[in-house]
Parts: C-alpha cells; sequence; structure tokens
C-alpha cells in the first residue's frame, strides 16, 4: 500500500504540475486562494510547477523502485510546502472555508501520506 501512496501522490503532484506549466492563468483564477497571494507571476508559477514536477517524479521513482532515499526528496518540498501553507492558514485567523479545504485536501494531506509511506516503510538490507 505504501508503494501505491508514493505513486499516487507521485501522480498528483506531476498532474499539478502540468496544469499549473500549461494554464498559469486558469489555475491562478480557479484554484481558491491562490489568487489571494498577490498578482499573478508566470515565471513564480512555473517555478512552483517545476518543483511538483521534481517531487512527483522522485515519489513515483520511489514507489516503483522502493527507493527510501527518492521518497525523503520527493516528500520533503511538498511537506516543507504544506507547512507553509498551515503557517499562512494561521497567519489568516485560522478559518474553516473553501481555501482551506482546499490546501488540507490538495497540498497537506498528499504531503503528509506520502512524507509517512516513505518513512514507514520496512528498510530493506542490501545484500553482498
Amino acid at each position: 500500500m505504501r508503494h501505491t501512496v508514493l505513486i499516487a501522490v507521485g501522480g498528483l503532484s506531476l498532474g499539478t504540475a502540468a496544469y499549473i506549466w500549461t494554464a498559469t492563468n486558469h489555475w491562478y483564477t480557479s484554484v481558491p486562494g491562490v489568487s489571494l497571494t498577490g498578482p499573478l507571476n508566470f515565471h513564480f508559477a512555473r517555478d512552483v510547477a517545476l518543483a511538483y514536477l521534481a517531487s512527483g517524479a522522485a515519489l513515483i521513482w520511489a514507489g516503483v523502485k522502493h527507493d527510501r532515499s527518492a521518497g525523503v526528496c520527493g516528500a520533503s518540498w511538498l511537506v516543507l510546502h504544506a507547512v507553509f501553507h498551515i503557517w499562512i492558514w494561521i497567519h489568516r485567523g485560522s478559518p474553516m472555508d473553501v481555501v482551506a479545504l482546499t490546501n488540507l485536501t490538495g497540498i497537506q494531506v498528499p504531503a503528509f501520506l506520502a512524507m509517512w509511506a516513505t518513512i514507514s516503510a520496512p528498510t530493506e538490507r542490501a545484500t553482498a
């Protein structure tokens, strides 16, 4: 199941990367909370897309190859991003709104699931 979680979150990350890269304006105007961060900056948005691309590729690799190091690398940015969004939510007054729900379901849960799937997997011993 852990490997399935890694592949699923990796796929979600790749899909997010593709969405942000190919439909930047739509992403900015449609995803709750994104436009609250300030004016659309295509360069920054595409940097975020590339971070999702790298994370997604590493998570899929981790799930397929059972590679814990790749899982940690892939999940790390997602977790840091999730924690940052929790910080933003607290500074917004911790409202229970559509932005919080979007962050929870689209950012926090996938990030923490990916890290859980990575660090809870049994360690495989190399054979000589």
